[in-house]
């Protein structure tokens, strides 16, 4: 019996595993697969096949089934009988994702402005500077990282604990939006100028303008990926 064929122009949509990665094989599978679910490389209720995508990564099925349970309880994929694996992710779910994580990122920026210290308050100053000699070079990748950083020492400065790992559930999906939208150099310094004004207000110790500029970009930040992977036009 011949085999389903995936479609003609999703032969490059992922990429062959390093073998460094073959250690922890499970996860790699697991964050390569919900990446390019997550980017949009597949469309939504197309069905996947385990052994096609298993030739793709040069690994066994073993893994890949594995993954694609995972993927299932994230709600990214469902398995439905005698149809097969389907990608679940569409711009609903997104948008709905983008909506949550804009009401936990404002609320932990509203309390870092709050409780930041002066020795983290250097250290957000700090980031931008880097951040803004990143975005003066075109550097993407280097971007993506600081963002991370970013967000990352908002999260400490905030002393949050529930609402962190509220968030944290919420963090697989960052890497793919932010390579998606730091793709484009006019969205890099739109995303810098935020970037300034939330640090500036969490800094200042205005817990309201941190919460509203917090929101504000992670809100059109998330329209901006919205526009590229769906091609969707509406505002949030």
């Amino acid at each position: 019996m011949q085999k389903d064929a995936l479609p003609a122009s999703s032969e490059d949509r992922i990429e062959r595993l390093d073998p460094r990665f073959l250690t922890t094989l499970r996860d790699h599978v697991h964050r390569t697969l919900r990446s390019a679910i997550l980017s949009g490389r597949f469309s939504p209720n197309e069905r996947v096949n385990e052994r096609q995508l298993a030739d793709q990564l040069g690994v066994s099925t073993t893994p890949i089934k594995e993954a694609l349970r995972q993927l299932e309880t994230e709600g990214l994929v469902e398995t439905l009988p005698r149809r097969g694996v389907l990608i679940r992710y569409n711009s609903g779910w997104a948008e709905e994702m983008i909506l949550a994580r804009a009401a936990l990122e404002s609320m932990i920026a509203h309390l870092a402005a709050k409780r930041i210290s002066r020795d983290e308050a250097g250290g957000i100053e700090a980031t931008i500077g880097l951040m803004t000699a990143a975005t003066r070079a075109g550097s993407a990748d280097e971007l993506i990282a600081l963002n991370e950083t970013f967000h990352d020492q908002i999260h400490v400065s905030s002393r949050c604990q529930y609402l962190a790992r509220m968030i944290e559930r919420q963090q697989f999906y960052d890497a793919s939006i932010r390579r998606v939208i730091h793709s484009d150099p006019q969205e890099r310094d739109k995303a810098l100028s935020e970037h300034i004004a939330i640090a500036e207000a969490i800094i200042s110790g205005n817990s309201d303008k941190a919460e509203r500029v917090m929101r504000d970009h992670v809100v059109r930040s998330g329209e901006t990926y919205l526009k590229i992977v769906f091609k969707k036009n509406e505002d949030i």
